[in-house]
């Protein structure tokens, strides 16, 4: 279960069904995401393009819509993760926000190459992923014009792992999970991985 924080369904609750095994954003480290989306990057719900990756059942993506964001892109592998994300949209009568797109991520990052670009790109692997597909994910991101240019692509990993890249900006670490953001590469050249 977890809670929508802010917006048209603020403190409303999500459950999903018991034999889900999920791990959704905790309520406190969510709060402390979107006050730097807000205040570090200025960036208004009401006025962004997201794509969530690794949507799980829809956290990070309800939050969104329900701060007002009209473009919400959730990539979910699980068939039942990625229905229950749907129902619940339509439910909450953010259908028309929350485009549900039920994929592998990194196939879906390879596949998609003439796609719309995104103010922030936001990625909640499961928290066993190694670090070379961390590389990967974050490659694919960046590498395949999936930034605006001030965009943003927040990473959410275990506080472990620590991430280092070029294109890292700041990592904040919220008890066991910490959020990592990168900027967009300069030269926005097309490199692939396959």
């Amino acid at each position: 279960m977890y809670r929508i924080i802010s917006g048209r369904w603020k403190s409303k609750r999500i459950s999903a069904p018991k034999n889900f095994d999920v791990r959704p954003t905790t309520d406190f480290a969510k709060e402390a995401l979107f006050s730097i989306i807000e205040n570090r990057f200025h960036m208004d719900a009401e006025f962004i393009s997201v794509l969530d990756l690794f949507a799980g059942i829809g956290s990070v993506t309800l939050e969104f819509a329900s701060r007002g964001c009209q473009h919400v892109t959730s990539v979910e592998m699980n068939a039942k993760h990625a229905a229950f994300i749907s129902a619940t949209a339509a439910q909450l009568e953010m259908a028309l926000q929350v485009n549900v797109q039920r994929a592998d991520v990194y196939e879906y990052l390879k596949k998609n190459r003439n796609h719309q670009q995104y103010d922030l790109v936001m990625a909640d692997p499961p928290f066993d992923t190694e670090e070379k597909k961390y590389n990967e994910l974050i490659a694919l991101v960046l590498n395949n014009k999936f930034l605006k240019p001030n965009g943003i692509f927040i990473l959410e990993h275990q506080s472990r792992n620590k991430l280092t890249h070029s294109n890292l900006m700041d990592t904040r670490k919220y008890g066991n999970v910490s959020f990592s953001f990168f900027k967009p590469n300069e030269e926005q050249s097309e490199i692939v991985i396959d």
